[in-house]
């Protein structure tokens, strides 16, 4: 069973994305760290207080970064056209939800964990990598002792939802993101090569929430703003499952194919936010920015219905 610590800013699809997490068999989710991003970080770690309130989920919430890596970098960009001002799709969260958060800040969580269970710890990353980034910047040393960093974030291939260079997440913290892809740990990155092309029709999320499975009505009930979204802006009768395929990676990751080598992220200008993959080839970029980061994967194809054929089949369970 694999041991997870789930890094997130709820957000509608990182909702779903901890359901599956909770109710998988294979995955034991230790922890869930907190991020500004979709909301600011009081309102995502209310909404994770209340998914769990609602889910009866038992790990540990620990309330993270409301800020960027980078002090001079402000966050401008909100996402509640997207998700909703409350972040969960408009349902009407409780402004307060009366379950205790655990008192470290997420980053001293996360180093505290992987210090516990040493080469055990993977950290599934779906929204800026703001806490993933403080905790290699106050114990650089928990690189060699985490399982593995799977993300949910970049545009490689194609082009990125906030501007033409950059994704979301990504572009919500660079500097973050670029601290993470040259960390000596291993790193695997879903962008939206491959998050959009997975998507869930809302017949078929409609179908699901007709087993009468706990839980999944209200998941329907958050995912109705993000569906509209998706219609109105991008003409799609669905939402992209971005946080579930870096979370069902863990468990097929044979569903993916992959590209390796090294991974940067453009931090200011016109491209802020842009993320690259250097060829996995001998050459060599002596004397410049790609001289020396390790080889990471990125995720560059996808089998988008065996995707949501785990997905249904670990929210459903037997219903």
């Amino acid at each position: 069973m694999q041991k997870v610590i789930f890094d997130t800013d709820p957000g509608v699809d990182d909702a779903m994305a901890l359901l599956f997490l909770h109710r998988h068999p294979d995955i034991d989710l230790i922890g869930v760290t907190t991020v500004f991003g979709n909301a600011p970080i009081e309102t995502t770690t209310r909404n994770a207080q209340f998914l769990h309130r609602k889910w009866d989920i038992a790990a540990p919430i620990a309330s993270g970064a409301g800020r960027a890596f980078h002090d001079g970098r402000a966050d401008d960009h909100p996402a509640s056209i997207v998700h909703g001002e409350d972040g969960l799709g408009n349902i009407g969260v409780p402004a307060t939800v009366d379950l205790p958060l655990d008192p470290r800040p997420a980053f001293q969580y996360i180093i505290d964990m992987v210090r516990a269970h040493p080469g055990e710890v993977t950290l599934v990353a779906v929204g800026r990598m703001t806490n993933l980034a403080l905790a290699l910047q106050a114990d650089p040393d928990i690189a060699g002792l985490v399982r593995q960093v799977v993300v949910m974030g970049g545009a490689f291939d194609v082009n990125g939802n906030v501007t033409p260079a950059a994704e979301a997440n990504i572009y919500g913290d660079p500097e973050a993101a670029d601290v993470v892809f040259t960390a000596s740990w291993k790193v695997t990155i879903f962008g939206l090569d491959v998050t959009m092309k997975t998507i869930m029709s809302s017949d078929y999320l409609a179908e699901m929430t007709a087993s009468g499975a706990p839980g999944l009505q209200l998941l329907s009930d958050l995912s109705q703003h993000y569906i509209g979204f998706y219609r109105q802006r991008v003409g799609l009768d669905g939402m992209a499952l971005h946080d579930s395929c870096a979370c069902i990676y863990l468990v097929a990751p044979e569903l993916f194919e992959y590209r390796s080598g090294p991974v940067r992220v453009v931090c200011g200008g016109l491209a802020d936010g842009k993320t690259i993959q250097a060829p996995e080839s001998g050459r060599r970029f002596e004397g410049s920015a790609w001289d020396g980061p390790p080889s990471q994967f990125v995720a560059v194809a996808v089998s988008p219905d065996k995707v949501l054929d785990i997905l249904r089949a670990t929210l459903v369970g037997s219903h």
